[in-house]
């Protein structure tokens, strides 16, 4: 039996690609704006509030069923805190210490370190010394961003990066998470229903920390809240669900590669922000991580030596 082709990616699935890294970029760059005026719990309270009516529409329109049982809303809570609640305030949290375009890269690691992870909990998806030596990079890459003086100086900046690097471990683990006890409902109703749980999860998190949210923002602060919403949220799990349809998981994960340009160019264009040296060789050392874990490069390198086209 033949192992099944991963889909080719044609030029719809390449521009909805590009439409996701786009507005998953765009999430740090709204992010930075954002954080001048709202505190970062809050910022995370508004991504998923005004994210769910949209996704809302979309569960009504597709006439999709939602669920009733108490175990299913457990599992939507469990995977709000894990992909949306946790990483979402950490990132935000961490951009007061970095510049967004630094935490685009950090983040860059979800995929391969996810991988890892679903090789430790997920029998149909086993530890490879592929993916080992994929996460050995992504680790290197984080060393090189980071400094080896981070071993030594206390720097707020390291505390940045380390809560960014936790966000992509919660994003691993969410896709364990999700695999194991949501495969059985519609995707989109998965993301309906953890956008509900993070809500439910950040409401009193973000009134304890932060105190009740403040209306009297500037336009552009409003802007940016709705657009980290909306765009960032709910138009972009669309976005993800179509592309895995149309695509598949493998050529999805390349737009893990293609989130730190476009969320570097945005910071660099409207925000000043310059990265150092350091920022692009870990970054090239991460994009190696997950060309090894993905594995097709390699193979094709591989067929090629051995007269393949």
């Amino acid at each position: 039996m033949k192992p099944a082709q991963t889909p080719a990616i044609n030029l719809t699935s390449g521009l909805l690609l590009l439409g996701l890294a786009t507005v998953w970029g765009g999430s740090f760059f709204f992010a930075e704006i954002a954080l001048r005026e709202v505190p970062p719990l809050t910022i995370t309270l508004h991504r998923v509030f005004w994210a769910v009516p949209v996704l809302f529409i979309v569960v009504l329109a597709k006439g999709l069923k939602i669920p009733r049982s108490a175990q299913a809303w457990a599992c939507y809570l469990m995977m709000g805190a894990l992909n949306n609640a946790i990483p979402f305030s950490l990132i935000f949290w961490g951009q007061t210490n970095i510049g967004s375009g630094l935490a685009s890269i950090l983040n860059g690691t979800t995929a391969v370190f996810g991988a890892v992870v679903a090789g430790m909990f997920l029998v149909d998806e086993p530890l490879t010394g592929r993916k080992i030596v994929g996460a050995l990079f992504g680790v290197l890459g984080v060393a090189v961003i980071m400094g080896l003086d981070a071993l030594a100086n206390f720097d707020p900046r390291n505390l940045g990066q380390l809560a960014i690097l936790g966000a992509a471990l919660s994003y691993a683990f969410a896709g364990v998470w999700g695999k194991k006890y949501l495969s059985g409902y519609s995707p989109i109703m998965n993301a309906f229903g953890m956008l509900v749980g993070a809500t439910m999860l950040m409401i009193p998190v973000a009134l304890y920390v932060d105190g009740v949210p403040s209306v009297a923002l500037s336009v552009d602060i409003w802007a940016c809240l709705l657009a980290v919403a909306v765009l960032s949220t709910a138009v972009a799990y669309l976005l993800y669900f179509e592309i895995l349809v149309r695509a598949g998981s493998a050529n999805l994960m390349l737009v893990t590669l293609l989130i730190p340009p476009i969320a570097v160019g945005l910071s660099y264009t409207f925000l000043s922000e310059r990265l150092g040296a350091e920022a692009g060789y870990g970054f090239a050392l991460i994009a190696v991580g997950l060309a090894i874990t993905d594995g097709r490069l390699l193979n094709r390198l591989r067929g090629k030596k051995n007269g393949g086209v």
